[in-house]
């Protein structure tokens, strides 16, 4: 019986995607919060949100190719679908909160994490606060416990400041460059705190609550840099 549960809680589990296919599965859940009146999306407008230059990292640029073949792949996993728009136009909408079994501030979530790559909660509440509003760190990281929970989400460093969190649609491949890359990034961090005498600790968590407050208005400002980029963006198109 329990292997039985095992395998169906695995073929529930959404399969992991391609990062074209990511990108687009983002660009479709971000638009629906942030742009409802030009949603669905037409093929032109989301080649257009996977390769926009504001909150977008890498930067990618998908062609119509590219973006077929993403589609075909998203909605043979059910995660989207192809409706008729006005005009006969083919449009796209995401399957999103069904295929990942999340509610609204889930999905700002893990559209920020698809969209973005693996934040930390600090960065992740600024970023996906303008879908959902997450009115403390403490409300984003109860979210993240419950996609934790459901095997969307994981944490790719300990526990701590800088706590680095991902998506887990990404392909194996992925996942272990992403792990080594994150080791490499956070080696210099480590082998600095492990060469500090330990009783500097106390010391130092009032110029560490600086540098917190200090990050997080550098988010705040970053933020909303993204969001004028992309009015301009908007109003250009």
């Amino acid at each position: 019986m329990n292997e039985v549960d095992d395998a169906e809680n695995e073929t529930s589990q959404p399969q992991p995607l391609s990062a074209t296919a990511r990108r687009c599965l983002g660009v479709l859940v971000e638009k629906a919060k942030t742009t409802p009146d030009g949603y669905p999306l037409s093929l032109a407008g989301l080649i257009t949100g996977c390769n926009q230059k504001s909150n977008r990292s890498p930067q990618m640029q998908v062609d119509e190719s590219d973006a077929l073949s993403a589609l075909d792949e998203l909605r043979a996993a059910g995660a989207a679908r192809e409706v008729q728009g006005s005009g006969r136009v083919t449009k796209y909408r995401h399957a999103a909160y069904e295929w990942l079994e999340v509610d609204s501030p889930g999905a700002a979530i893990m559209t920020e994490l698809l969209l973005r790559g693996p934040q930390t909660a600090g960065e992740l509440r600024t970023r996906a606060s303008r879908m959902h509003k997450f009115p403390d760190l403490g409300s984003l990281k109860s979210e993240l416990d419950a996609l934790i929970e459901k095997g969307l989400v994981e944490s790719l460093t300990p526990p701590g400041r800088g706590q680095t969190f991902a998506h887990r649609l990404y392909t194996p491949q992925e996942r272990l460059y992403l792990v080594e890359k994150i080791k490499k990034q956070d080696a210099p961090t480590a082998a600095s705190s492990r060469s500090e005498p330990a009783e500097s600790t106390s010391e130092k968590s009032p110029h560490d609550n600086r540098i917190d407050k200090i990050q997080d208005r550098l988010d705040t400002v970053t933020a909303k840099l993204e969001a004028l980029e992309k009015r301009l963006e908007f109003l250009e198109s």
